[in-house]
């Protein structure tokens, strides 16, 4: 279990639970209780990293990574939250915010409140942004546990992981692993996966313990000597992919996965995401679980027409996927066409 989630540098999980669903597709016999123990013993947290979103990464990854997407945030921060708070001295508000989640973990909402207090004539949600980027903080159980949840608390990671940050962390190696988890990849895709910018003179360091290679548009793509490259006509079999799942927002050419037209059908608002269903390793449909009394069952919107054994397949797939979900209900997979 750890070791998937470390092979990964970290599971996407800004979400509360659909995240499960990518263990489970990973993993064989995936068992979310697992991941349950681990959480509330530590050795798995919640925290922001790459791309400033959160991640589900072990206790080490988290101490080692987030010094090195630190400026991700940052950059962030000082394009939006930062604007609304001018002359203030943003060391002695993450100071005095550190300290008051040492003392209780808080929402930021509350975070704010309370440093508005010390402050009343700035903005509280601002400070909190500002608690945020520049303090690691991990979303404590039971957020994010395995068929129950709570509020999105935090409290920083050094205090709760009784730990302090990594001091010297390896830029060069988190690239070496990435490329491990999702070469081969170019530098557009690395940063792109980080937040991270100015990669280019990493990759020409890693050169000589990389393989090289060209695409089809001639993108100069990079993987490790050892990994696995196999042919183009093994097959692949069906998979659910969860709403924000590594595979679609680690590479800024989504094309070797996802046709761009579909792009709207699987983020059909703003603040929606369907998960996506792979036929031969391309995004073909889109699904979405409902329940209700005892029933269970998973809508495949489909982006194109399927040929009957490819129908079966997602059906076994997805009944499959539904007994996971909700175990020992009655299962259904429906199919729909997008308009």
């Amino acid at each position: 279990m750890a070791e998937a989630v470390r092979h990964l540098c970290g599971l996407q999980a800004q979400t509360t639970h659909s995240w499960y669903a990518g263990l489970w597709g990973r993993l064989a016999d995936f068992d979310p209780q697992q991941v349950v123990t681990m959480m509330e013993d530590r050795s798995l947290v919640r925290i922001a990293l790459q791309r400033s979103t959160i991640h589900l990464v072990t206790a080490d990854d988290a101490l080692a990574l987030r010094p090195l997407v630190q400026t991700v945030g940052e950059r962030s921060f000082a394009s939006n939250w930062g604007k609304q708070l001018p002359g203030v001295d943003l060391a002695e508000v993450v100071a005095a915010g550190v300290s008051l989640l040492e003392e209780k973990p808080l929402t930021f909402n509350d975070l704010g409140k309370r440093l508005a207090e010390k402050w009343p004539d700035r903005d509280g949600q601002s400070m909190a942004q500002a608690v945020r980027t520049y303090a690691a903080l991990v979303q404590p159980p039971p957020r994010g546990l395995w068929g129950r949840s709570g509020l999105a608390v935090h409290v920083p990671a050094q205090h709760y992981l009784g730990r302090p940050l990594a001091t010297d962390p390896s830029i060069d190696e988190l690239i070496v692993r990435y490329l491990t988890a999702f070469g081969p990849a170019s530098v557009q895709d690395a940063q792109t996966w980080s937040g991270l910018t100015r990669l280019g003179e990493v990759f020409e360091r890693l050169r000589p313990r990389l393989h090289a290679y060209a695409d089809e548009q001639g993108r100069e793509l990079f993987d490790v000597p050892e990994a696995p490259r196999p042919e183009a006509e093994v097959a692949v079999p069906v998979r659910f992919l969860y709403d924000f799942d590594n595979i679609l927002l680690s590479y800024a050419d989504r094309t070797r996965v996802l046709d761009p037209a579909y792009r709207k059908l699987l983020w059909p608002l703003s603040n929606m995401a369907l998960g996506s269903v792979l036929l031969d390793g391309f995004v073909r449909a889109s699904w979405r679980p409902e329940k209700s009394k005892g029933k269970a069952h998973v809508t495949v919107t489909s982006f194109q027409p399927f040929p009957a054994r490819q129908r079966s397949a997602i059906e076994a797939e997805g009944l499959r996927l539904l007994e996971f979900l909700v175990p020992g209900a009655e299962h259904d997979v429906r199919f729909t066409t997008a308009d």
